[in-house]
């Protein structure tokens, strides 16, 4: 093992053993390098010949860059052309971490490691299993779950996803989620928490939450060691009162000594940019400090280094003067409004009692999805194929159930959609 891989694991054991024994063979062995090439690097910083960037300057000393491009771009060459930090840019990571304590305020006086940028949540869901996950390894997560999970931990790190019943009686099926996290002797557990969730746009009530939480202090109270991933992609957009507002990363944070909770989030959905492919991972152990989490961010950059280097230098910096913005706040309350107005459209359409012939909805409550479960006898793939040809409208058939990104629909178009559902479902019963 490189010596500076036994250096972090020497700071993790001794900071928190249990933290130490959930890390996967990668997670021990990986590092970020501070020799070599990087550290020579780091070394010539500053001096008037510098030989040793892997990039080309020009002899202003700026960034070499082709016009057609850079006259496209309204912003200093320094922050766009050149390489980010494996770990992120220091500036961006920063203020996102003070946004988290923003969004969530009974973080105040919780020490979070520093988010560290991946490549977006999926980059982030990735390194995750990266850090964590051996082959043979169990994943917990909800029937209805984002099916990119499969590729990015079941067919990349070889670990297996483990089901409980996501709804019981309208509401989120607490039993089933205790049965299945307690299944299997006391060990290594490992949780995602998609919230809003992804296909079926439902957050836990404030009740629900607090119930998710006392199930995961129970069981590490028991003697488990549990990893919470908290896929937070929708993060903020609940339409409902009495759902669960802050992140349930918030509660896990300090809940017990056994619990290590890394918050996997980002601007994709939050902020609007899909393409920009910016997002984050942060880390929070009870009593966890300054010195463990750098440990950890050090170990998650390096996995960054040898997989895609780092992020997009020009999407970070867009997205540092977006959130500095004066008029950031104001933007981002209207694109909700729009988007509360699109759900809100949904629930009206739905008053339709005619559909329960068909179909009738999934509990949901926020996000961009909502979801429908056909009528016995009604095939999901069938309808799906239907709506196109007959009723141009598009939408994903996940078995008997289908999803519907309203995030996409005018407000103005949803009972048509609703009507194309209920025509289609008649035309295939």
């Amino acid at each position: 093992m490189n010596p500076q891989a036994e250096a972090l694991n020497t700071i993790i054991q001794e900071k928190s053993s249990q933290v130490f024994d959930l890390l996967s063979k990668r997670g021990k062995e990986i590092f970020f390098p501070k020799k070599g090439i990087l550290g020579q690097t780091a070394e010539a910083k500053g001096t008037k010949i510098n030989a040793t960037i892997g990039a080309a300057i020009e002899d202003d000393g700026s960034p070499m860059r082709l016009e057609s491009i850079a006259s496209k771009i309204n912003m200093d060459p320094s922050l766009v052309f050149p390489y980010a930090p494996s770990f992120g840019r220091p500036d961006l990571r920063a203020k996102w971490k003070s946004m988290i304590y923003d969004k969530n305020p009974s973080l105040a006086g919780v020490e979070l490691s520093l988010p560290v940028v991946t490549n977006a949540l999926t980059h982030g869901i990735s390194m995750a299993g990266y850090m964590f996950l051996d082959a043979g390894d169990e994943v917990i997560v909800p029937d209805l779950f984002w099916g990119n999970y499969n590729l990015t931990l079941a067919n990349a790190y070889g670990a297996t996803l483990v089901k409980f019943n996501t709804f019981k009686n309208n509401n989120f099926d607490l039993d089933a989620f205790e049965a299945k996290l307690n299944e299997g002797g006391i060990g290594k557990k490992v949780v995602i928490l998609n919230f809003p969730n992804n296909p079926s746009g439902y957050t836990p009530t404030e009740a629900e939450q607090n119930s998710i939480v006392e199930i995961v202090k129970a069981a590490a109270e028991k003697g488990n060691k549990i990893i919470t991933i908290t896929d937070d992609a929708y993060f903020g957009l609940v339409y409902e009162e009495g759902i669960a507002q802050e992140s349930i990363f918030t509660p896990l944070s300090q809940l017990h000594e056994n619990v290590l909770a890394i918050k996997i989030d980002g601007a994709t959905k939050e902020d609007y940019v899909w393409g920009f492919r910016v997002g984050f991972m942060t880390y929070a152990v009870k009593d966890g400090d300054a010195e463990l989490y750098g440990a950890l961010e050090a170990k998650t950059a390096g996995a960054i280094r040898g997989n895609i280097s780092n992020s997009a230098n020009i999407s970070q910096s867009l997205l540092l003067e977006a959130f500095n913005s004066a008029d950031y706040a104001e933007q981002k309350a209207a694109k909700y409004d729009i988007m509360k107005t699109r759900y809100d459209a949904v629930k009206d359409a739905l008053k339709e009692n005619k559909y329960e012939q068909y179909f009738t909805a999934i509990p949901y409550n926020s996000g961009y999805f909502m979801c429908v479960k056909l009528a016995d006898g009604l095939n999901g793939e069938e309808v799906r194929k239907v709506l196109i040809e007959k009723y141009s409208i598009g939408l994903i058939s996940l078995g008997n159930v289908l999803r519907v990104a309203y995030s996409a629909v005018a407000a103005d178009n949803v009972k048509e959609l609703f009507e194309g559902i209920y025509g289609a479902c008649k035309d295939c019963s």
